[in-house]
């Protein structure tokens, strides 16, 4: 039975889509400086409601955000430098190897080689005083306490990730494979836990900042743990593992469809559904409110997963020979509905889906999704052309995986062109500005556009190719962009929110 949506989408509003890595800044990525203020700022003054962000948890081979060492932990990548000058930690000429940086985009292998030997200097420095920094973010001592949940497995995989040459776990030695004591007096799981205190800190002042604005942050969490991560390290009997081999039996992925004949092989290790539902899930539901400890709101991507999913044997390696299986259904989402009342989720349901997968979305009181780029294929009952829409499903111009619309509408055929000017009755001289505009107007109670349309950027400033391993998410706005959109944006983009109901009831 279809549920009232949450009230978290029940007024209209708009969001921007902008990674956290993004951002512009002096230190080689986007951090939780100046500059993530002031987008807060443009945003409050462009009449947006929210800051859709991707996954924020520390990234591994591929730099991939939807492939993190833990759901819990924060990217040490993100972390501003400026504090610890002021507080003597860091001496600014210190810092010159991320001055030499790049600007325009993000060197993941330099950054790598740079970063931690000046966060390890930082560290040594306070270890003699962990009090310098309590004024501005709390507590150290109790920050490890008040985090026992997920702090010390992370510090400990990741200490023994230093130790073994940052081989994936399950190549360590045998009696390091399952979770181990790792002293809390180690150096190096004292300065992970060093790096998550200063990430979380930062987070929690930037936050309170946005929603001091009337600014949300929605976050982002794969529905699959990464296969070398902390959690699977931690707590195999929860997944699909091997007890003898310590190998994954099965792994995640999806079938061959009209877009790819051999299906995706992801890896990821399935969840023992079984032994979840043992104890209510207890494990998801702490994996939610850690999220919901960093965001407003939090997309689950590939929510189907939670009805079926494709099951690959993963000595197989061909997605072609999977089977799909039963997920927790709407178990699941009881038990999620009364731990979180609000409900504060969007369900990721773009692609092949069936009607059953939207069933569940319903009985479960989600929002989904619909994306404007998918929309002009020349079929009139495309779910996602404006006239289809429903007031269920939260409106994205385009997403982190698509290309920029500009982008989009350069590669798409004239067929595709064609359709998208007749449909919107514009001459498609400003591709990302006609979207827009018509995304406004739609019934969708949330609108969001990637940053990137707001500057009218080709595929030059594409985010992510899904497919493609390496090579993503190095693009970078500008400190340039960013006072552009401040200049020649912001006034029309509140405008735009104004006539079409979007502008948030706060705005002043």
């Amino acid at each position: 039975m279809k549920k009232q949506l949450p009230t978290w989408c029940s007024n209209r509003s708009a969001a921007c889509l902008l990674h956290m890595t993004s951002l512009p800044s002096y230190f080689g990525i986007g951090n939780l400086g100046k500059h993530a203020y002031e987008f807060l700022d443009f945003l409050k003054a462009s009449g947006f409601s929210s800051w859709q962000t991707c996954p924020v948890g520390p990234t591994g081979y591929g730099d991939s955000p939807y492939q993190v060492f833990s759901s819990f932990a924060g990217n040490p990548y993100l972390i501003d430098w400026e504090p610890f000058m002021t507080a003597g930690l860091i001496k600014n000429y210190e810092l010159e190897p991320l001055y030499q940086l790049p600007r325009d985009f993000v060197d993941y292998g330099l950054l790598y080689e740079r970063f931690f030997p000046l966060a390890r200097l930082a560290h040594s420095r306070f270890s003699e005083n962990t009090k310098v920094l309590s004024e501005l973010y709390g507590s150290y001592e109790n920050f490890h306490e008040e985090n026992q949940t997920w702090l010390p497995s992370y510090a400990g995989f990741q200490s023994y990730k230093k130790q073994f040459s940052s081989q994936p776990w399950w190549e360590w030695p045998k009696d390091h494979r399952t979770t181990f004591p790792v002293s809390a007096e180690n150096t190096e799981y004292d300065f992970q836990v060093f790096l998550q205190y200063l990430f979380r800190g930062q987070w929690k002042k930037l936050r309170s900042y946005g929603n001091s604005l009337g600014i949300s942050f929605i976050g982002d969490l794969p529905i699959y743990a990464a296969p070398d991560s902390s959690e699977v390290w931690a707590d195999p009997a929860l997944f699909q593992v091997d007890e003898k081999t310590g190998e994954f039996t099965h792994v995640a992925g999806v079938p061959p469809d009209y877009f790819n004949a051999d299906g995706q092989f992801w890896g990821n290790p399935l969840y023992q559904w079984e032994v979840h539902q043992q104890d209510d899930f207890s494990w998801w539901m702490d994996r939610l409110a850690g999220q919901l400890e960093l965001f407003d709101v939090v997309r689950i991507d590939h929510f189907r997963g939670f009805h079926d999913y494709w099951s690959i044997p993963n000595d197989s390696k061909d997605a072609k020979l999977g089977t799909w299986k039963k997920g927790p259904g709407l178990k699941f989402w009881k038990v999620a509905e009364k731990r979180f009342p609000e409900l504060p989720f969007l369900a990721e349901d773009l692609g092949l889906i069936s009607e059953q997968v939207r069933d569940l979305r319903d009985s479960a009181g989600l929002p989904g999704m619909a994306v404007l780029q998918f929309a002009f294929d020349g079929d009139t009952e495309n779910l996602y052309l404006p006239h289809n829409l429903k007031e269920s499903l939260v409106l994205y111009t385009g997403t982190h995986d698509n290309d920029t619309t500009q982008g989009w509408y350069e590669s798409s055929s004239e067929e595709v062109r064609g359709n998208f000017r007749n449909y919107l009755n514009v001459s498609g001289n400003s591709a990302p500005w006609d979207l827009l505009r018509f995304a406004y107007r739609t019934i969708s109670p949330l609108v969001v556009v990637p940053v990137q349309d707001l500057l009218s950027l080709g595929s030059e400033a594409r985010l992510n190719e899904p497919g493609f391993a390496m090579g993503n998410w190095k693009w970078r706005l500008s400190e340039a962009q960013l006072g552009d959109l401040f200049r020649e944006s912001s006034s029309y983009l509140r405008l735009q929110a104004e006539i079409t109901g979007r502008l948030p009831l706060s705005f002043s």
